[in-house]
């Protein structure tokens, strides 16, 4: 049984203009898939694609419009909030703004504990320097506030806030990329070894490929609120078969040698208020045909791996 499964889950947004037209904004328009325990579900695409509508969605902070999320075959629907918190934890992106800036360390990291557990003073704070020593920040800095630490450091306190109330998952929403190179190196690190340790699963979403490749086992590849290209690591980044998924590759900076053949992106992505008929990123493939502006292609499996498009 999956860790975590999600069936045709949708997010539209009512946008009404000012002559009285509803339209919706489809953030995620029927997305499925699953992650086992203890994997690494690496999620890629431009801005605009879904991916953080899909993390607040897990988190229950969107609800969605459709679908549905199981946790351990529980769907989320019936946890209570505390339940869905303890299985599921978020590290955001920027260490700057994901912390109170009024509170000091260990208050940061125990905060969720204190919101979840009634406990004496001493055990929330005992609890957090447990935490800071397990992330690679000495005990001795729990009173300092945040402007106190570097920007690696504050990634460190908010990467213990997320594992204080032992999550089984942890959605790691572009943890590294408001850092210096050095530090994503020493970031990345930590959370191989967190997750080794602690037999963490993780959803890891990135726009650096170079950093998805290293770190997932299944790579999930979405465009305009849909998946186009799902399976293991391996197939997607040597062997792309979707458009878009090679034009995202080619468009990414690599030393390796790469296909003279595939170009990178064209064009400006369209409006999820006014998306393409048919397939959604005709307008910009190179392959496309007459058919695709018509036909909304499905997620098919090929080459060991699901997706969505009927002429590769």
């Amino acid at each position: 049984m999956s860790l975590l499964k999600v069936e045709d889950l949708k997010v539209h947004y009512p946008v009404t203009s000012p002559f009285g037209e509803t339209k919706y904004v489809k953030a995620l328009d029927g997305i499925s898939f699953d992650v086992e325990e203890k994997q690494t579900f690496g999620i890629v695409g431009e801005s605009g694609c879904g991916k953080s509508t899909l993390a607040k969605a897990l988190m229950g902070l969107e609800s969605p419009t459709a679908g549905d999320i199981y946790f351990n075959g529980k769907n989320a629907n019936d946890l209570a909030k505390g339940e869905r918190y303890k299985m599921i934890q978020m590290i955001f992106q920027d260490p700057y703004s994901s912390i109170n800036p009024r509170k000091k360390a260990w208050q940061l990291i125990a905060e969720p504990l204190m919101i979840n557990q009634q406990l004496p003073k001493k055990e929330y704070f005992d609890r957090a320097c447990e935490l800071m020593k397990l992330v690679g920040l000495r005990p001795e800095l729990a009173h300092r506030y945040p402007h106190m630490f570097s920007g690696g450091q504050r990634q460190r306190i908010g990467i213990a806030r997320a594992l204080i109330l032992n999550p089984k998952i942890l959605i790691c929403d572009e943890p590294v990329s408001a850092l210096d190179v050095s530090i994503q190196a020493q970031v990345l690190n930590l959370l191989m070894k967190l997750q080794d340790d602690l037999g963490l699963t993780y959803l890891f979403i990135s726009h650096d490929l170079s950093v998805v490749n290293h770190i997932s086992d299944k790579t999930m590849v979405m465009y305009l609120g849909k998946i186009v290209e799902y399976g293991k690591r391996d197939a997607i980044f040597e062997k792309p078969i979707h458009p878009y998924t090679q034009a995202l590759m080619a468009s990414s900076p690599s030393l390796a040698d790469k296909d003279p053949n595939i170009k990178p992106i064209s064009g400006e992505l369209p409006s999820p208020l006014n998306p393409p008929t048919g397939c959604s990123f005709h307008k910009r493939c190179p392959q496309a045909k007459p058919e695709c502006s018509q036909n909304v292609p499905f997620l098919e499996m090929k080459s060991n791996r699901a997706v969505s498009c009927p002429i590769v």
